[in-house]
């Protein structure tokens, strides 16, 4: 018997935000915050017959999300500057997303798998 197995990119979901242009910066603007870096993601299945939980490496450059570690997936993310994330992990016909929060220290969110067999939430915090 086969379940959906969410893949390791699947904690990468957790890490991945959502696009967005960027205002005119003003003089008195704050500075804007900067995710890029090393993060630790913990993915954690609640519902579903998928893989209770991974734990993956993740990078974002420039407000890009990507896996930073070998495997065969794809990731496409972003954060954008107040930290809203969403993220699409895919291998083969497989797919999930994932939406949330970052900080400058670690983020928190849900995702769901495209098939809908399978969601839960993710976490996720700064390695550099």
């Amino acid at each position: 018997m086969t379940f959906f197995r969410p893949f390791p990119a699947a904690a990468v979901l957790a890490v991945l935000a959502f696009s967005t242009a960027p205002a005119s910066p003003s003089p008195m603007s704050a500075p804007k915050p900067s995710f890029d870096g090393s993060w630790s993601v913990l993915i954690v299945t609640e519902k579903g017959k998928c893989d209770r939980a991974y734990r993956y490496p993740v990078k974002i450059e420039n407000g890009a999300v990507g896996y930073a570690g070998s495997a065969s997936f794809t990731v496409s993310g972003k954060v954008d500057r107040k930290g809203a994330v969403i993220v699409t992990v895919a291998r083969g016909s497989q797919s999930a997303t994932g939406t949330g929060r970052m900080s400058d220290s670690d983020g928190t969110g849900t995702w769901t798998a495209a098939s809908g067999d399978c969601s839960g939430t993710w976490t996720a915090e700064r390695r550099s």
